[in-house]
């Protein structure tokens, strides 16, 4: 099974809770998603699909909310 995350990064470091277009579909980033970017700005979102292609228009593009999420592990130079 793959998990997709995403990072603040490759959302465009997002300043607003809200529902964005992305190339992979929309995506809603709500207040506390922001608060955990924002103390660990490296941290990484699964995505979580919340329509599917079923429940959606055929032209419409698919929706994702931010799951669970992970922080990079330490490097070795950090510790130098």
């Amino acid at each position: 099974m793959v998990v997709n995350k995403v990072t603040w990064q490759q959302v465009g470091h997002v300043t607003e809770p809200g529902r964005y277009i992305f190339r992979f579909g929309w995506l809603t980033i709500a207040a506390d998603d922001l608060a955990v970017w924002e103390q660990f700005p490296d941290a990484a979102f699964a995505l979580v699909k919340t329509v599917t292609a079923k429940d959606a228009d055929t032209d419409a593009a698919e929706e994702f909310h931010l799951g669970a999420f992970g922080l990079p592990e330490k490097s070795a130079l950090d510790e130098y």
